[in-house]
């Protein structure tokens, strides 16, 4: 048994959130790998919130090549070989996503040739995990957004997440001054808090796309709104200035989704820059290098849960473990992973069920893969 082809396929899917005159359209891309077995089955791994076609090219051109013959069972043997292959002096990066996608996919094999569901093989903790529903875009005014917070309540979630910030050290020479961002921020929130009362969880996400000196200026506006985590609240994760705006606010903060290589959530974790570590499974190197993070967050006692979206990939991961929590149900990148999976688990109040079937549980539609990737690539504007 062998590993007979790996193979990536790049996709950038429309997708429009809500209905009517409230209709939101969007792209978000993703690259899905298949590594293939020489007896026939077939594992498929994923990865996105990067360049798809870039990925792509890096599992055909490079990894591909690596990685037939080898064992498929092996997955520490294959993680390594791509480590020192494609980002041997820590460059991450693209490389960690890749790595995500080829590891994901040798797990979902590893489950179909056991006969066990992943999340089992991964340990079992847990049949069900809580998820909290990502709904609160930038493409939403203030109105627009409290009246989805109420929607996604009224279908029986409780925790809810919304994007602060809005990429604005990015976007500053439009202008579009921070302050008036981070103004607006606070008046969202508001909105948000006023509209599903004080016992749902409010989290916000402002995407590394604040300094210091903002994000603190916010934190510091909103705590009275009881905001259950500030997630990637500066620029390039910077651990000294989240060590600093630890220091100053009440309110958890969390980060990790991007990161590529466990030595930067071990930093964080040493210089107790957050409340709240958060790879991702299709980002952050794959479940192989996921538990090792795990781990380090279970020997600092610091939650761990799943930030950056695809949940039903992050869901096997944290009801594996002990110290797995929550898991993002993030709604854009939901509807986009419907267009390609089938059988994908729908949360009831608030909590996903694991599949009991031997792998991932899910798997993709060849059909309509076939049709989506005929569409353009989306040249850097993928990540929505």
């Amino acid at each position: 048994m062998k590993i007979a082809s790996v193979r990536a396929t790049p996709l950038n899917l429309p997708v429009t959130m809500g209905q009517g005159a409230r209709a939101k359209s969007t792209s978000l891309s993703l690259c899905i790998v298949d590594v293939t077995l020489d007896d026939g089955r077939v594992g498929t791994g994923m990865t996105a919130i990067t360049e798809e076609e870039v990925v792509a090219s890096i599992v055909n051109d490079i990894a591909s090549h690596a990685l037939v013959g080898l064992d498929p069972l092996r997955h520490e043997q294959v993680w390594d070989k791509l480590y020192w292959l494609l980002t041997p002096r820590g460059q991450s990066g693209y490389a960690s996503h890749a790595i995500a996608a080829i590891d994901l996919a040798l797990w979902d094999l590893k489950g179909q040739i056991l006969g066990q569901p992943v999340w089992r093989l991964l340990g079992g903790a847990r049949p069900q995990v809580p998820v909290y529903a990502t709904f609160g875009f930038a493409f939403y005014d203030r109105d627009e957004l409290a009246a989805a917070a109420k929607s996604w309540v009224e279908r029986g979630f409780q925790r809810l997440k919304m994007t602060v910030g809005h990429h604005g050290l990015q976007r500053r020479d439009e202008p579009r001054p921070l302050a008036e961002v981070i103004r607006e921020d606070v008046k969202r929130i508001e909105a948000v808090r006023a509209a599903v009362g004080p016992d749902v969880q409010i989290y916000i996400d402002a995407n590394c796309s604040l300094d210091y000196f903002h994000a603190r200026a916010l934190a510091q506006r909103i705590e009275e709104f009881d905001i259950a985590f500030f997630e990637e609240p500066v620029s390039q994760n910077d651990i000294p200035n989240m060590v600093k705006l630890r220091a100053q606010t009440r309110i958890p903060l969390a980060a990790g989704q991007n990161e590529g290589l466990a030595s930067r959530f071990r930093d964080m974790l040493v210089a107790q820059a957050v409340d709240v570590v958060q790879p991702n499974a299709c980002i952050s190197g794959g479940y192989t290098q996921c538990l090792r993070i795990a781990g380090m967050a279970a020997a600092f006692n610091t939650q761990y849960a799943n930030g950056g979206a695809w949940p039903h990939h992050n869901m096997h991961l944290h009801a594996g473990l002990a110290n797995g929590s929550l898991v993002e149900y993030h709604s854009v990148a939901v509807e986009v992973c419907k267009q390609v999976f089938d059988g994908l688990p729908e949360p009831t109040q608030g909590m996903l069920a694991l599949p009991e079937e031997p792998g991932l549980g899910f798997k993709p539609n060849r059909d309509r893969v076939a049709e989506l990737a005929k569409r353009p690539g989306s040249r850097g504007v993928g990540k929505a």
